[in-house]
């Protein structure tokens, strides 16, 4: 009995040390936890450190192009497949494949014996037409002859004058002539060979300017008209940008597809462009100057609306606030949009971290992320996400700030690069003589 008391004691007295030691360790852990929690609220408290992180652009100005793309292909100016009028033998060939040809040049001769000595013939009889007539005319004055039969004569005459005239066409159609100024293409005749009238010999093709026909959807043929510009490329030449002048626009709306036609113009003096080609095309319709353009994030539709986040200053000095302002957007180009109402040159508008604003007056501060090893840490405050928005404003809204940072020499390596690209084609396009895509529309009137 004494036995079973003494484990007892000692189970008690195990139990009673394991109590105190766990309730020691437990009020230490909780001394160290409420010692930590002034250091934490307290900053917390403070007020930075419960403003919204968030990403913001500037309102920026620049020149916004009004655009559309379509697809369409190049034709000659002026292009024509040459067919004899009169089935015959062809007796000589005036031209190469690829020759440069002038407006009237023989280009084919058929046989023409038979019409030579037709033509002869002609001129014969005119010649015996010709002295009956005069013989008559002498006649008649002298009271020989009746004035019927020097009416006859005459008659006679005229008739002689159309059988050599006729003759003399029958023999011109057998030369076929170029009609204009051009280039031949692979001819498709060779002397000896027997055409009939209206048969292929070669096409001919004034490729001093190409026209571009493509199709634009209905809703543009208010703003496409005579005059605009549009920008083109084509597969065969990558890299090349052509421009176009709008010549003509289809009255006609197509049925099938509700599209309209347009045609221009585009000068190919250095025969760059061949008919046929497939093009790219960037239709213009028109420039505004000093549009208001913002980042596409920072958009928020919301019922059929749009709206901004702008950030301004708060009532306390460094500090920043949001302001949701409804805003009518423009067009629209890659990760850009333009603001017609609701914004000002300057203004800055938040980019990210709108989910954290939900209500106006929320307290902001501007996390810079393109600042070199930024990583994303915020302002030391409000007052220096103040002085930082500009900066990070214009990195987001890109383009602008980068450039001058990079100083002159970057200004200039910038400009180097840029000028080759841009004056190569000018310098191939800047001819002397008139334009012939003016040229064709003074034919045209």
């Amino acid at each position: 009995m004494a036995y079973k008391k003494k484990y007892a004691v000692m189970a008690l007295v195990g139990i009673c040390v394991a109590s105190g030691a766990a309730w020691w360790l437990q009020n230490k852990t909780g001394a160290s936890g409420d010692a930590a929690k002034p250091a934490v609220s307290a900053p917390t408290g403070a007020g930075p450190a419960k403003a919204a992180a968030v990403e913001v652009a500037k309102v920026e100005t620049m020149t916004l192009v009004d655009e559309t793309q379509a697809v369409g292909s190049l034709r000659s100016l002026q292009g024509v497949m040459l067919r004899p009028e009169v089935g015959g033998r062809v007796k000589q060939i005036f031209f190469n494949d690829g020759q440069r040809v002038r407006k009237g040049q023989v280009m084919v001769q058929f046989e023409d014996q038979l019409q030579v000595a037709q033509l002869s013939q002609a001129k014969a009889e005119l010649s015996i037409a010709e002295a009956n007539h005069k013989r008559n005319q002498e006649l008649v004055t002298q009271n020989f002859i009746s004035k019927r039969s020097l009416d006859e004569s005459g008659a006679a005459l005229e008739v002689a004058r159309a059988k050599l005239a006729l003759a003399d066409a029958t023999l011109q159609r057998l030369k076929v002539l170029a009609p204009f100024d051009g280039i031949t293409g692979l001819k498709q005749v060779n002397v000896g060979d027997y055409l009939k009238d209206g048969a292929d010999m070669v096409n001919v093709e004034d490729m001093d300017a190409v026209l571009l026909d493509f199709r634009l959807p209905e809703r543009f043929q208010a703003k496409i008209r005579a005059g605009q510009k549009a920008q083109l490329t084509v597969d065969a030449l990558p890299g090349r940008p052509f421009t176009a002048i709008v010549q003509a626009v289809d009255p006609l709306i197509e049925a099938s597809g509700r599209s309209v036609g347009v045609r221009g113009c585009i000068d190919n003096r250095q025969q760059q462009l061949r008919p046929g080609m497939f093009a790219r095309v960037n239709a213009v319709f028109g420039a505004r100057e000093n549009a208001l353009v913002i980042p596409e994030e920072a958009i928020i539709p919301q019922g059929g609306r749009a709206f901004v986040v702008k950030v301004v200053a708060g009532d306390k000095p460094d500090t920043l606030v949001s302001e949701r302002v409804a805003v009518k957007v423009g067009l629209r180009q890659p990760g850009k949009v333009e603001i017609i109402e609701g914004l000002a040159a300057g203004d800055t508008v938040v980019t990210a971290g709108h989910q954290r604003l939900q209500k106006d007056g929320t307290a902001v501060r501007v996390v810079d992320l393109s600042q070199p090893g930024g990583g994303g840490k915020p302002a030391a405050g409000p007052g220096a996400g103040a002085a930082g928005a500009p900066a990070s404003g214009a990195a987001v809204a890109g383009g602008a700030a980068p450039t001058p940072a990079a100083g002159p020499q970057g200004a200039k390596e910038a400009a180097g690069k840029s000028k080759p690209g841009q004056g190569a084609p000018a310098g191939k396009v800047a001819m002397s003589g008139p334009n012939p895509c003016l040229r064709g529309a003074d034919a045209a009137r």
